[in-house]
């Protein structure tokens, strides 16, 4: 890698926008950037290492003020190792717990799309006279369908509004 980088290097390397790294430097979330002579930034390798180990954060799910907790123990050096190893362990318990519960939903997903393929499996081997399903249905999905409710319809008198349980 160049000994330095350009903020907007930065942003193509990164896919953050200059915007963004310039938010980041105003809130502590990364060290004041080193200028050259011109006043640009120039980002060194430390500040990509630490660019990509923010975007591990963000892109596991850590709040910006998670961030920026970590950034201060950080700035702290060696003394908040074990506050910093406590605070990512509990943060890969919550990636842990929304990956398992996310593998629940795909597996159920795949059930679903294997059902799907199944009935229209099963469609395609017995030929339709209509090209629709029995009784108007689209699918014979017993899972999600639900039975039609008996309806009672009143026999009507013609213009007297009557029923034929409300004669007299």
């Amino acid at each position: 890698m160049e000994a330095s980088l350009t903020i907007a290097e930065v942003a193509q390397r990164t896919g953050l926008t200059a915007h963004t790294l310039r938010y980041y430097e105003r809130i502590g979330l990364i060290a004041a950037v080193p200028r050259a002579p011109g006043g640009q930034r120039r980002y060194a390798s430390a500040d990509m290492d630490w660019l990509a180990f923010l975007l591990r954060l963000r892109e596991t799910g850590m709040p910006i003020q998670g961030m920026l907790a970590f950034a201060g123990l950080r700035s702290q050096g060696d003394a908040s190792a074990a506050e910093r190893c406590k605070m990512l362990e509990q943060h890969l318990a919550e990636v842990q717990a929304r990956a398992e519960a996310l593998q629940q939903s795909m597996q159920a997903l795949a059930l679903k799309i294997a059902h799907y393929r199944a009935i229209e499996s099963r469609a395609k081997k017995r030929p339709s006279l209509s090209g629709t399903a029995p009784e108007g249905k689209t699918s014979n999905d017993e899972h999600t369908s639900k039975p039609e409710p008996q309806r009672r319809q009143p026999a009507l008198r013609a213009r007297t509004g009557q029923t034929a349980g409300n004669r007299r």
